[in-house]
């Protein structure tokens, strides 16, 4: 990716212009504000491309831009390897998209119905984007595996075969512990973050003694380069590590006296933090999302369970890692990130919100088409309904004879039907067969009607 520039130091061009000439100093100060004309937060990497407001020259509309963000930026207990803390600026494009998270990931917008459509909570969880959470989590890290092997993996809950397969498992198993630990009113320790990532990085790493221990000082410390092998960021010394993440569970406990910040934003700064420290030898960035969603669910974002930032982050990269850049670029001011993950939450409750829409098309469309079907009994309808709502889920003859309190041969015969209709594949499992979805059973039973009417 394209490297960042860090801007002028706005102090010198302060110090020259209050020499020079104060009446335009305070002409400056008075036409500039934190964000430009469309409420964009512009760095100057961004600012130097585009034709200044007014009369003002491009180093005068940078100086008053951020002069004008020092001014209300508040200082964060996080500090850099310089020592300088690093800050957040309030500004308007930030409440702005905190109070449009706050109204659709703490209110309702409809789930409770399509929880209930896609049958209990827990068949929902696993067939839900938590799934696509632990799937492209480790996509974005370089996992080698398909979505969609990885999601029949966790479907039908068998071993991971491959590293990528067991990539993913560990992410989903490291979202379902943050769930549990956010469940928990304990605060966060360092043991807590240890454990996550023990979780996400077992048996992915050439030393297994790593997973769940930060790098030592003795060792080689992690460096994050860039697709050219270049260094974009050093992490601090291995030595501050262990101070650093005290202070990074007391940040996430709100113990610090930093006075109110919005547990959105909190939540964000977390995944900051770690990205920022690289306390591990390999799987920071996969902690560190582990650690948001563990922060949003403990606030009260229970939708933070179902959404998936991991998705939006894949799409564009290279803007991830250039929020950080330009936070570091820019005197440490950490609101570049703190936007662009805003930016991100709302883009991934916006794709669920499509998701549960289209399920919940498919549903009916599937329960309309399976009753123009004739000589489909109930429970074979309830089969396919089942079958629509969970592709992965398995049907055998002693179960469905259970459930529906039928004979042994009623209950084969319900599913032998469907498999000859083609709605249903059998194998052998062990002992007995097992009947799965075929596929797509909306165009399969459209095929079906066609033709027998």
């Amino acid at each position: 990716m394209a490297k960042v520039l860090p801007p002028p130091d706005w102090l010198s061009l302060l110090t020259e212009m209050a020499h020079n000439d104060t009446d335009r100093l305070s002409e400056v100060f008075t036409q500039v504000n934190p964000v430009d004309q469309k409420g964009r937060y512009l760095h100057w990497d961004e600012m130097r491309h585009r034709t200044p407001p007014g009369d003002l020259t491009l180093g005068e509309w940078w100086l008053g831009t951020a002069f004008s963000r020092k001014t209300m930026a508040r200082n964060l207990p996080l500090h850099g390897t310089d020592g300088t803390p690093f800050r957040f600026s309030n500004v308007d494009p930030v409440q702005e998209l905190v109070h449009r998270i706050d109204q659709q990931a703490v209110g309702r917008i409809g789930i409770d119905d399509a929880v209930a459509a896609l049958q209990s909570r827990d068949r929902y969880l696993v067939s839900s984007l938590i799934l696509e959470e632990a799937i492209t989590s480790s996509l974005l890290e370089g996992a080698a595996t398909t979505r969609r092997v990885a999601r029949e993996m966790l479907q039908t809950r068998r071993p991971p075969r491959d590293h990528g397969e067991r990539m993913v498992l560990n992410n989903f198993n490291a979202m379902l512990a943050a769930e549990y630990l956010a469940s928990d009113a304990a605060p966060l320790t360092p043991e807590d973050v240890l454990e996550l990532h023990r979780i996400v990085t077992h048996d992915t790493l050439e030393d297994d003694a790593d997973a769940g221990r930060l790098q030592r000082p003795d060792e080689e410390r992690v460096m994050v380069v860039g697709d050219d092998y270049k260094v974009l960021h050093r992490p601090p010394p291995a030595e501050e590590l262990p101070m650093r993440m005290e202070a990074l569970c007391s940040f996430a406990n709100g113990k610090l006296d930093e006075g109110f910040l919005h547990p959105v934003i909190r939540a964000i700064l977390i995944h900051f933090w770690v990205g920022h420290d690289h306390p591990f030898v390999d799987g920071n960035g996969r902690t560190a999302r582990a650690l948001f969603y563990w922060s949003m669910l403990r606030s009260g974002y229970w939708l933070a369970q179902y959404f998936s930032i991991s998705t939006i982050l894949r799409r564009a990269p290279g803007q991830y890692v250039e929020s950080y850049l330009k936070t570091e670029t820019d005197n440490n001011d950490a609101t570049y990130f703190v936007i662009h993950q805003l930016q991100v939450i709302e883009q991934a409750i916006s794709s669920l919100n499509q998701y549960i829409a289209k399920k919940t098309l498919e549903v009916a469309e599937v329960e309309q088409l399976a009753l123009s079907v004739p000589g489909l009994n109930r429970r074979q309808l309830a089969v396919i309904n089942a079958a629509q709502r969970d592709p992965y889920r398995s049907f055998t003859i002693d179960e469905h004879m259970s459930q529906e309190q039928v004979t042994y041969q009623s209950a084969r015969t319900d599913l032998l039907k469907l498999e000859e209709l083609g709605l249903l594949t059998k194998a052998r499992v062990g002992k007995r067969y097992e009947f799965r979805s075929s596929g797509n059973l909306s165009e399969l039973l459209r095929s079906i009607v066609k033709f027998q009417t």
